[in-house]
């Protein structure tokens, strides 16, 4: 620390942390258990589940509204307990990005949060730290600094201090800069820095205001179930009226007349939507979650199934984050070509190579590349045989980088007694091979090396070797005698599951795109190797001059944009969403997140993923595998299936249900179905049944059909038609069950017993026949769902406890069942499976399944 700095006095510091607040990112209120249920009680189709219920309430059918608005809890209770949890994993995930600062205060050096840096905070920088909040360097050595957060840029920028500082040259991602960032990492060097904005004013603080001004994507899933739920009840009330006035014009008995018609109305009211609903949507997160992909909103879930075109950083996200040494050329020519620690073996000339590359390094590095020098020399067994430093070697000297002279020399004293020391330099290839004093013919031959690994997009570095003896040093590298020892070339390694991913992608109908900071030769190198078009790279000075039509036009063909900033990111994402696209963005810097909130579906990082970047995102991936986003998008489509399932099933059992309870009023014939047999189905078959449906494995094509059209409706004409036809089968042959039961003169205690069997089997035949769209019967069967034996085991003991216990017998006024009668109930439900069945390949093609 430089003494001539005394930074604030303690004093001041509190004063402006009181003013000023504190240094951290405005964050939106905290959604509370109880601010989650008031959302979920506002939604109308769980109003109408709890209106039902108060009105059984209300006539004192305390047994129907119990039950009724228990399971109204129990559907309020999973969504907080979901959407609680998620709360509490995002609170988790922020400390990523939660830095702490070293700052001189009253000239001493002290260590704090870092959301108590106040403006003029004196913070001092080192390898390895995060920034804390924006300053100008007031000392800086041999500094620089990873802004890849705030730019999208993956190589880090050099910065020094400056004599003449404005405000106008603030701006993430400057050579030579003096300033620095807050979010931003220290790779190399050391630095005092003067704080100059801190919180919402930093640079990652703007982003992250900007995003106030962006609104989140409606729901569609919501608005289309919304949408069909008044449908629904508009319906249920016309026909629950209706059914008042005939009964009570008929039997002049008006008191029972409206308890029917309340009977009936909830018979056709749709409560189970969002029962179903929620169940899926929790139960999906649940299980994207498995696959360590974070669900922040449950309405993203489906919206993911359906996504077109899926927008993609570079930097963190298709590749590790981290350098390798791919390749090494010697002067000569000679290529070395790094296959991984698994291909030990290496010549002796590469080796002295990759020494002197080592040597050139820091001893214990942070710098991406110099890690990159020591895993390859420890990967390839590299040992003092081959020139690398022993223990006892000793770091005489450092010559750092400078503005004019790209590149840094070590000189290394071999023994305590040795006069001659070990000379290594790395840099820009262009000032090694200066340095060598290179020219003519083997600078040419130099150069074209260089395009030539420039274009499989390495990032190229020049070593250099030379001895030095005697205690005197020269004040510039420039002064040493160095031989040229060759170039080496590092990557930023694809992750290994991209190319699968993309290919999935691919074969799903979605568009893979690639938007990154980078230069245009990597991300060309980066996108083959991914498997994406690079034949065309659109890059932001291009764009720039485009308007919104024609970069809409242009982004249909592209699938690599480079040297893209923010502002130009976003407008990618709001031409793709123009031009009809269902787009996920997926990124983990600061700079994405404007893009992230504008998509449809936002997925950040979480590992690395800024704090900015995850609160505007929908999906956080939480170990920042981008092969994550195929399992969420083949998730996503299993649900979607599997809640068009549920839902069909739902429209398809209420036609027998609510045909039951106005036949007997239409033809004068005894009540069959009353209120608590209404309730034993909706309340307990039905939203169970859910459970049975969102447990279905997903259908073999899930991910080799193209993505849903962007207005297709939750329930197509085809899918209603098909729901109907299925209800009024069932209905139609528990009806003849019926007209059967009244001609053999059974009781009514014994008739209704009867009927109610028959609709219980023919509603299990409707499961299993809804249990796959395309999969034959025999197929679904071998299909493991524990849930729906599960489930069938419970019914059939509710119902075995219902004929034989007396009580339970007289609760629901049945009579006793002779074996052919049961028999009778099996035949009636297994008509309705054969039938159906019989029918489902025609509505498959109908349906486009």
């Amino acid at each position: 620390m430089s003494r001539q700095f005394t930074g604030l006095r303690k004093i001041e510091a509190a004063s402006r942390l009181k003013i000023e607040g504190f240094n951290e990112l405005p964050r939106p209120d905290r959604r509370t258990a109880l601010r989650i249920a008031l959302e979920v009680l506002r939604e109308p189709m769980l109003a109408l589940l709890l209106g039902a219920g108060l009105i059984y309430l209300v006539l004192g059918d305390l047994k129907e509204a119990t039950i009724l608005l228990a399971f109204a809890i129990m559907s309020i209770g999973i969504t907080i307990v979901q959407e609680t949890r998620t709360e509490r994993v995002l609170e988790a995930l922020r400390d990523l990005t939660s830095p702490r600062a070293l700052v001189i205060r009253d000239g001493e050096l002290e260590r704090i949060a870092g959301r108590d840096v106040v403006r003029g905070d004196l913070i001092m920088l080192a390898e390895g730290d995060r920034v804390a909040a924006d300053g100008v360097l007031l000392e800086a050595g041999d500094l620089q600094i990873d802004e890849s957060l705030l730019t999208g840029e993956s190589v880090p920028v050099r910065k020094r201090i400056s004599a003449a500082v404005h405000e106008t040259t603030v701006r993430p991602g400057g050579e030579e800069s003096p300033f620095v960032y807050s979010g931003s990492l220290v790779i190399r060097g050391s630095g005092i820095a003067e704080v100059i904005a801190t919180g919402s004013r930093s640079e990652i603080g703007k982003i992250g205001q900007s995003l106030r001004h962006l609104g989140n994507e409606p729901p569609r899933l919501k608005i289309q179930t919304a949408r069909l739920v008044r449908l629904c009840a508009i319906g249920g009330a016309l026909v629950s009226l209706a059914a008042i006035i005939l009964y009570g014009t008929l039997r002049g008995a008006w008191l029972d007349a409206l308890l029917a018609g309340i009977a009936i109305g909830m018979s056709m009211l749709p409560e189970e939507f969002p029962v179903v609903l929620t169940v899926f949507m929790a139960m999906g997160a649940w299980r994207i979650s498995r696959a360590r992909v974070l669900t922040r909103r449950a309405a993203s879930i489906e919206t993911l199934g359906s996504a077109t075109v899926l927008c993609t950083d570079k930097t963190g996200t298709l590749t590790e984050n981290r350098m390798t040494i791919a390749e090494l050329r010697l002067p000569d020519g000679q290529i070395f070509a790094n296959r991984g620690p698994m291909d030990s073996s290496i010549a002796a000339q590469f080796c002295d190579l990759a020494a002197h590359g080592v040597l050139a390094s820091a001893r214990e590095p942070f710098d991406p590349m110099e890690k990159a020098f020591h895993v390859f020399a420890t990967d390839h067994r590299l040992s003092d045989k081959d020139g690398m430093p022993e223990p006892d070697w000793k770091l005489v000297r450092t010559y750092g980088l400078s503005p004019d002279l790209l590149a840094m020399t070590q000189l290394w004293q071999r023994s305590e007694n040795s006069a001659e020391r070990v000379v290594a330099a790395k840099g820009a290839p262009e000032t090694i091979a200066r340095l060598c004093g290179l020219h003519g013919p083997e600078l040419s031959r130099i150069r074209q090396a260089i395009d030539a690994m420039a274009a499989d997009g390495l990032r190229v570095l020049g070593v250099a070797k030379g001895k030095h003896t005697g205690d005197t040093f020269p004040q510039s590298q420039a002064d040493f005698s160095f031989r040229f020892a060759g170039l080496v070339g590092l990557a930023d390694p694809l992750r290994k599951s991209v190319p699968d991913a993309v290919r999935e992608c691919r074969t799903a109908g979605i568009r893979v795109i690639m938007i990154t900071g980078d230069y245009p030769t990597t991300a060309r190198a980066i996108a083959k190797q991914a498997g994406l078009d690079a034949s065309e790279v659109l890059t932001g000075d291009a764009i720039q001059p485009l308007g919104q039509a024609e970069l809409a036009h242009r982004a249909k063909t592209i699938s690599v944009f480079a040297r893209i900033m923010p502002e130009q990111k976003l407008r990618i994402v709001q031409a793709l969403k123009a031009d009809g696209e269902i787009v996920a963005m997926t990124g983990d810097g600061v700079n994405d997140a404007p893009s992230l909130k504008a998509a449809h579906i936002g997925v950040a990082m979480g590992g690395r993923g800024t704090d900015v970047a995850r609160e505007a995102s929908s999906i956080v991936l939480l170990d920042d595998d981008f092969g994550s986003i195929v399992a969420a998008v083949r998730l996503g489509r299993r649900i979607y299936d599997n809640l068009r399932k549920a839902m069909g099933f739902i429209f398809a059992v209420h036609v027998p249900i609510a045909g039951l309870a106005l036949l007997p009023l239409a033809f004068g014939l005894p009540i069959i179905l009353n209120p608590i047999h209404i309730a034993f189905l909706e309340m307990v078959i039905d939203p169970v049944c859910s459970l049975v449906f969102e447990a279905e494995t997903d259908e073999k094509d899930v991910m080799s059909r193209p993505p849903r059209p962007s207005d297709e409706t939750l329930f197509s004409w085809p899918l209603v038609g098909w729901s109907v036809l299925q209800g009024v089968l069932a209905f139609a042959l528990v009806a003849a069950v019926f007209i059967f039961g009244l001609k053999r003169g059974m009781p009514e205690d014994e008739l209704r017993a009867l009927v109610f069997f028959s609709l219980v089997t023919s509603i299990f035949s409707l499961i299993l026949i809804n249990r796959s769209f395309g999969a034959s019967l025999a197929a679904a069967f071998k299909r493991p769902n524990p849930a729906l034996a599960w489930i069938l085991l419970g019914v059939v003991a509710i119902l075995a406890v219902s004929l034989s216990w007396p009580s339970a017998s007289a609760l629901f006024r049945f009579g006793p069942l002779h074996l052919d009668d049961l028999a009778l109930t099996l035949i009636a439900g297994a008509a309705v499976l054969i039938v159906l069945e019989s029918l489902k390949p025609f509505w498959r093609t109908q349906l486009r399944l």
